[in-house]
């Protein structure tokens, strides 16, 4: 799948993706944090932003059209960071193709879920999947409708307003999304699965610098996973991000780029 990206920047080349709901505009103020260290590309994964729609979304899929990017832009080696879904699918291409990698970043996700865990990320993620779903845009005139709508159907004003950014005007001038919900609710249990523990050491990876973030006050990474995720990428470091939840580029936006550029340190 040809995805969309957006590029920014000179240096050796960077490859971020964003998570479930985002798009490549989510990273843009860090690409250009960084724009004198990397040449940073942004790529909108499938059923997001501007890359195209399909009906398989899982994360084998999402690796394999990063390596088609990646050829596409000849790029022989590169680094590669993600953020939440994107970092699962980050995990699952450095798993795949290390050869490729001269660095990974991961951002607040961990590779591993309990059946608790996964269990409740689908049901937040399905009830707000179907909130998008259930919102008639042929009735909304206007966006601050949208808004009052999906802040009956969504609790967290926050996640209310990282959805609707993705709520844009087509050539009719009608409010369409920039996400393909209905696929994405269809593929959930996908998304939110992680990998199998008592495969750690057939899937061991090293040869590149590997660093997690977790933001101090998300618990998408939790302390006893720490051993588990050293078992799969020994050479990682798992460094805290004070004073930032799970959207941590946001909230401390030169904490990871800082980060991102250690990675060329290593």
């Amino acid at each position: 799948m040809k995805l969309f990206f957006r590029k920014y920047g000179s240096g050796p080349p960077l490859i971020i993706l964003h998570g479930l709901y985002g798009c490549s505009d989510n990273w843009i103020t860090i690409a250009r944090m960084i724009s004198e260290s990397f040449t940073v590309y942004l790529p909108d994964l499938r059923n997001h932003g501007q890359s195209p729609l399909s009906g398989e979304m899982n994360y084998r899929v999402m690796s394999q059209d990063i390596l088609e990017l990646a050829e596409d832009l000849e790029l022989n080696s590169f680094f590669l960071a993600g953020h939440s879904m994107g970092g699962k699918a980050a995990m699952t291409f450095a798993l795949s193709y290390p050869e490729k990698l001269n660095g990974l970043l991961v951002a607040d996700i961990s590779p591993f879920t309990t059946e608790i865990t996964e269990k409740e990320a689908f049901r937040q993620h399905k009830s707000i999947l179907d909130a998008i779903i259930s919102l008639d845009l042929s009735k909304i005139k206007t966006r601050a409708e949208a808004e009052a709508e999906i802040g009956k159907r969504i609790e967290s004003e926050k996640t209310a307003g990282f959805i609707l950014k993705n709520l844009q005007r087509n050539h009719e001038n009608m409010f369409t999304w920039r996400l393909n919900a209905p696929v994405l609710s269809e593929n959930l249990k996908y998304i939110t699965e992680g990998f199998k523990r008592e495969n750690i050491s057939e899937m061991q990876t090293s040869g590149f610098p590997v660093i997690f973030l977790k933001a101090s006050d998300s618990d998408y990474i939790r302390y006893e996973d720490y051993d588990d995720i050293i078992r799969l990428f020994p050479s990682a470091e798992i460094k805290e991000i004070a004073g930032a939840g799970h959207w941590l580029h946001a909230d401390q936006p030169e904490s990871v780029a800082g980060y991102l550029k250690e990675l060329l340190w290593q």
